[in-house]
């Protein structure tokens, strides 16, 4: 199962962190900008933004997507 996971850069970072460090870098309003999903606009919290992510792949993929290109270059 190691083996499969040794290429990817996610492996091990919890969505509780990759949103939580993404707010921190960016804050709720830029964070909103860049991706445009309620959670991040109006209802900004990181449980909300959890529920929500958890729950929608494709904006899940969207804030993965950003965490690898602001923090892993």
């Amino acid at each position: 199962m190691a083996e499969t996971q040794k290429n990817n850069p996610l492996h091990g970072i919890t969505l509780e962190k990759i949103v939580t460090d993404l707010q921190v870098h960016y804050g709720w309003e830029k964070l909103g900008a860049l991706i445009r999903i309620d959670c991040f606009t109006n209802n900004q919290s990181i449980k909300s933004s959890l529920n929500f992510l958890r729950r929608m792949p494709w904006a899940r993929k969207k804030v993965e997507d950003l965490f690898l290109d602001t923090f892993h270059k």
